[in-house]
């Protein structure tokens, strides 16, 4: 079965819309796991619009399930990251003002720059994925530079979904298939929503985890956050 991550940087942002302590992201985190979360997901930005570094401290120690922090390998984050020591550290291309994750790394351009940030990672006891395209060359080259796993950039696929389900998730899993190949792990995240979560899974092979958080406090807003993740933990059961 494939796990779900939760990522909670929106309910950080709405915590700062007020600058008190409101929603408290550990309780939520916490929440969201009695209920079925299998992992936490934050993606603390430079600027700290959302999830702070105080945030990632206090939540390291409390989580009971996997904790996955994203972010641009830069020297900050590489510091916090390494402090920490999450289960997972998933490395992602944005530039530092960045309002969301917009393409996957070209991995072969940046193979020393990237195989250098794994080799730290590992050096912490951290395990790597690094964020492509679904580009069966990108995921052999995140191999290469010595990547535990790949996370898929979803948003081509849920773009074309609505028309063409069959032909927007080939290109994905024929990725996962090559990862697998090549002795990565596979996750996948962005615009995966309760929509067309349930027919990538059944399509994707291979697929360990997916990270999902705009669409997941999206949901709960109508349905609660117990009854949204009990629906996407439906969706990942094939």
């Amino acid at each position: 079965m494939t796990n779900l991550s939760v990522n909670i940087n929106k309910v950080a942002t709405l915590r700062n819309a007020r600058g008190e302590d409101r929603p408290n992201v550990v309780d939520f985190a916490l929440h969201c796991e009695s209920v079925g979360a299998q992992g936490i997901t934050v993606h603390p930005r430079p600027d700290e619009r959302h999830i702070k570094r105080d945030d990632v401290f206090a939540l390291k120690p409390v989580l009971r399930t996997e904790f996955n922090i994203e972010g641009y390998p830069s020297p900050e984050f590489m510091d916090l990251v390494t402090k920490i020591k999450p289960a997972q550290v998933t490395l992602v291309p944005d530039a530092p003002d960045a309002l969301t994750s917009s393409a996957g790394w070209d991995v072969e351009a940046n193979a020393d720059f990237l195989a250098s940030i794994v080799d730290r990672l590992h050096e912490a006891g951290i395990r790597s994925s690094i964020f492509v395209p679904a580009d069966k060359d990108v995921v052999k080259a995140a191999a290469r530079v010595g990547a535990d796993r790949v996370e898929l950039y979803t948003k081509p696929y849920a773009d074309r979904y609505p028309t063409d389900p069959e032909g927007a998730v080939a290109p994905f899993a024929e990725a996962s298939k090559a990862a697998h190949n090549a002795g990565l792990g596979v996750n996948a995240g962005h615009d995966l929503n309760l929509d067309n979560l349930a027919f990538f899974a059944e399509r994707v092979p291979y697929l360990n985890e997916v990270s999902i958080g705009h669409a997941i406090i999206s949901d709960a807003l109508y349905l609660g956050i117990d009854e949204t993740i009990r629906r996407y933990r439906e969706c990942l059961k094939h």
